[in-house]
């Protein structure tokens, strides 16, 4: 009996059973693909922040430890592979004597290297010029002392007589915060800053100079074992920051005090695992409802059938089936559409992926590859069997034989409608959401140092429950228009249809619910297609802003420290191929108080001719009256919102900053005014600054040499540009372009490449579109092909027939849209502001994707027309008796 079942359905209704299966593929296989695209991200976080580590561990050891033993004690933890002795010592001052003059420094660190330091650990070391072994300055040592290679050089040693080394070469330390941590020591009591003066020796040397020291002032020498680690780890960062973390106490205990662990690889990790847990909410966010919204299509395509259905169970019970083997044949029904809608979403998403991401599988280990499709494909199925099997049992019960085969039932008014439960929701929804997006809430929280990750999963209640009510609000409108309405649809019809319109609209009045069931899904699919689209935009928009804040412009050049750049510098690079504005900007650094903090002068007038400030960098005020202020008052400054709170400033208060005059290179106070509060700026950094009028610096300090040049190109051909400007200036300024600084800056999340992502959604947004107007109408139009068959045979004409069949889809069209994007608006808002912690910075302004919202429309109206176009050129072909006889 299943078997002939099956066959008629096949055979009498192949339309419904592709749709549904096309709607429960549709749902597979976006979630597959987003699946695929969370665990790729994960592991391309880890990758990246393992990448970022230049020494994975830096051990330091207890006074008095034994470092061979405590070395064996590493060598034989799990996961290390190499390791290496550095030793640190305390110097009370450097000097060196070029040409005529003789340079002193204050105190600085002096490290003893392995001969195979640089080998195991490259990322540690950047030669500028000179050898790469022997003995080895640090930059900005090699700028105060005047020093190049060749020169010799004096390492004052307390309490023991100095100590003269000949230079062979001058370094970069790229990791220098972390190389001269405080192991052990909480964020709060780290260095604010490296040491300026740093010497580099080879062990031998080093030892040598040091092991005297360290008898007479065993406090000023101590040593540490750096350690690499295997990479091989886990995938998702925050399992990786978990086995790092304990291997890292695991050794800290089995030491027994001997050694403390730096653990860099861990704080890495760390950053990373706050950032995938903002992947996996995104991908609750923006890819649930996609796939919720492409199960409720299956059961709008399924529900398309009720009354054809209803009449068949009629007959068969007629007949003398039974409950259960009614139950039975629609189990085999809905077997057939999860099986082939699970089977085509896997094999569709394996296309995509191979397309989108260059692989077909769905994850980067065994485990997510073959669980996740599967866990896919039964949710898949379960879609398919409560789409067709709830709703059969649902009608067996509450359904009569007589009932069963009356054609058109009178339209009861669902319970939620009675009890108002879409406008609870939506009040429901505001509320969550102010509760969410407030000032000091936080989606995640990832305490320093603590494994467990907290989520607020409660944040999920807000669009959840706002995308509930608008569905229901959409559907009490729709059906009230049609219902109660139809008189006033009637005159809306009537310069189209003429006399035929107050039939037209008592026609879809009394047949309105797969008409309003269609409306509410093509809402819903709009309004998906606009936030998934308005979120994907803001956050490539904020990428962008990310990149623009730390590069500074387009194409920023920096010059060396000790460079003296031409005078006319800015005119030259003004003249490069390419260039259409040049900015210089100060870069000083200023005590205020014992802080040392970073200062940025500007030019107030032309500041954002070569670069951007958004209104949302200056709290309670706007980039344009902040800049005029500083041009009005050349006296006033800009501070961060951390400094402010430090030390209690108030508005129009004076701030006295300390800077280093050109003239004495001494500290000399300089009284400011504060004026308001900066949270981000160009090339400035994420904690402590301030900003001021360049002309005012330049005045009291006696220097208006700029810290670097912000050049505009107008977004085009900055690689090419900043070549051509690095053949012009060489070794004297490093250059750096927007293009380069794109793909690494910001948090991990958002240096993960999401175009893919961004594609994957917009394609199924599209696809829901189009699936959700178009199918659900024809469909619809299908089931009731015999009232249209029973017009024409009574005497109705093709054009009679357009016009009824053009006006259902003219208010499907009209009233979905528009229902659409109020819902997307919303909910676009609504996004944005919870998921703010994924934007760095946050956005000023939504940005709106015209382009791709417009396609959307076209392509679901012309695919609406089409499937109404469609539908009536059967009717024209096919005679009535026939239609009638195959209904």
């Amino acid at each position: 009996m299943s078997w002939v079942w099956l066959a008629g359905l096949l055979r009498r209704r192949p339309a419904r059973l592709v749709a549904a299966a096309a709607g429960v593929g549709v749902a597979v296989a976006l979630l597959a693909c987003l699946g695929s695209f969370l665990a790729s991200a994960q592991a391309t976080m880890t990758e990246r922040a393992v990448r970022t580590v230049a020494v994975d561990w830096q051990v330091q050891l207890a006074p008095g430890a034994d470092t061979g033993e405590v070395r064996h004690l590493i060598d034989s933890s799990p996961g290390v592979l190499t390791t290496a002795a550095v030793g640190f010592a305390h110097t009370s001052g450097l000097s060196a004597t070029t040409g005529s003059s003789t340079q002193n420094t204050g105190p600085g660190i002096v490290l003893g290297l392995t001969p195979t330091y640089r080998a195991v650990f490259p990322s540690q070391l950047r030669t500028l010029t000179g050898a790469e072994n022997g003995v080895l300055l640090a930059q900005q040592t090699a700028a105060n002392l005047h020093a190049a290679p060749g020169d010799l050089i004096t390492i004052g040693r307390p309490g023991v007589a100095p100590a003269q080394v000949t230079v062979a070469g001058i370094v970069e330390l790229p990791q220098a915060n972390s190389l001269f941590q405080t192991v052990g020591a909480p964020a709060g009591a780290q260095p604010a800053a490296p040491p300026d003066n740093v010497v580099l020796l080879p062990e031998r040397q080093w030892h040598d100079l040091f092991d005297p020291l360290s008898v007479t002032r065993p406090d000023l020498v101590s040593t540490q074992i750096h350690v690499q680690r295997d990479q091989h780890m886990p995938p998702d960062p925050a399992a990786a920051y978990t086995a790092v973390r304990a291997a890292a106490r695991n050794l800290e205990a089995r030491s027994a005090g001997a050694a403390l662990v730096g653990d860099n690889l861990g704080a890495a990790l760390d950053s990373a695992r706050a950032d995938a847990a903002y992947a996996r909410i995104m991908f609750l966010f923006l890819g649930l409802p996609g796939a919720a919204l492409a199960a409720a299509l299956t059961a709008t395509i399924t529900s398309a059938g009720a009354a054809t259905r209803r009449t068949e169970q009629a007959l068969l019970r007629a007949r003398g089936a039974t409950e259960r083997q009614l139950l039975s044949l629609a189990g085999v029904e809905a077997a057939v559409i999860g099986i082939t809608g699970a089977t085509v979403g896997l094999l569709a998403a394996a296309v995509v992926n191979t397309v989108t991401f260059g692989s077909p599988r769905f994850g980067p280990t065994v485990t997510t590859a073959m669980g996740w499709p599967a866990a896919c494909a039964g949710i898949g199925i379960l879609v398919a069997t409560a789409a067709v099997l709830l709703p059969a049992r649902r009608g067996l019960r509450d359904h009569t034989v007589t009932a069963g085969r009356t054609q058109i039932s009178p339209h009861a008014v669902p319970i939620w409608a009675r009890l108002g439960l879409d406008a609870a929701l939506l009040a429901g929804a505001a509320v969550v959401l102010l509760a969410t997006t407030g000032t000091g809430y936080h989606l995640v929280l990832a305490p320093e140092g603590v494994p467990a990750i907290s989520v607020s999963y409660w944040a999920f209640a807000g669009p959840a429950l706002l995308w509930l009510g608008a569905a229901l609000l959409t559907w009490r409108l729709a059906d009230l228009l049609l219902g109660r309405g139809r008189s006033l649809l009637a005159r809306v019809l009537r310069p189209v249809t003429g006399r035929l319109a107050g039939i037209i609209a008592n026609g879809m009045s009394r047949q309105r619910r797969p008409l309003v069931r269609a409306i509410v899904m093509l809402s819903l699919a709009i309004a998906f297609a606009a936030s998934t689209a308005a979120f994907n935009a803001t956050y490539r928009q904020q990428a962008e802003v990310d990149a623009q804040l730390t590069n500074g412009a387009d194409v920023t050049v920096t010059p060396a420290l000790g460079a003296a750049l031409a005078p006319d510098t800015a005119r030259t690079l003004t003249a490069v191929a390419g260039v259409r504005a040049v900015e210089p900007i100060q870069h000083r650094f200023a005590y205020i108080g014992a802080d040392l903090q970073d200062l940025y002068g500007v030019r107030p007038a032309t500041i954002t001719q070569a670069t951007a400030l958004q209104d949302n960098y200056f709290p309670h005020a706007t980039a344009t009256a902040v800049m005029a202020t500083l041009a009005a008052k050349p006296d006033s400054v800009l501070v961060s919102a951390e400094t402010v709170t430090d030390f209690q400033l108030h508005l129009g208060d004076p701030v006295m900053l300390r800077l280093i005059d050109a003239d004495t290179q001494q500290p000399r106070p300089v009284t400011f005014h504060y004026v308001g509060i900066v949270t981000e700026f160009p090339t400035a950094p994420k904690d402590s600054f301030f900003v001021a009028n360049a002309e005012f610096i330049a005045a009291k300090t006696g220097s208006d040499a700029p810290g670097a040049f912000l050049i505009d190109t107008g977004g085009r051909d900055t690689a090419a540009v900043s070549a051509r400007i690095r053949a012009l200036v060489g070794t004297s300024a490093a250059v750096n372009d927007i293009a380069t600084v794109r793909s690494s800056v910001g948090s991990s999340l958002t240096s993960v490449d999401l175009s893919g992502l961004t594609r994957i959604e917009l394609a199924f947004a599209l696809v829901l579109a189009v699936g959700a107007g178009a199918l659900a109408l024809a469909l619809g139009l299908a089931e009731r092909k015999r009232s249209y068959a029973l017009f024409t045979a009574l005497g109705a004409h093709t054009s009679h027939l357009r016009a009824m069949v053009l006006s259902e889809t003219a208010v499907l069209t009209v009233v979905g849209i528009l229902a659409g994007a109020l819902t997307g608006s919303v909910l676009s808002v609504a996004l944005i502001n919870i998921l703010t912690g994924v934007f760095d910075p946050p956005p000023a302004t939504i940005a709106i994707p015209w382009a791709y919202l417009t396609a959307v429309l076209i392509v679901a109206v012309g695919a609406l027309t089409a499937a109404s176009a469609a539908f009536v050129a059967v009717l024209t072909h096919k005679s009535a008796v026939t239609v009638i006889h195959d209904a």
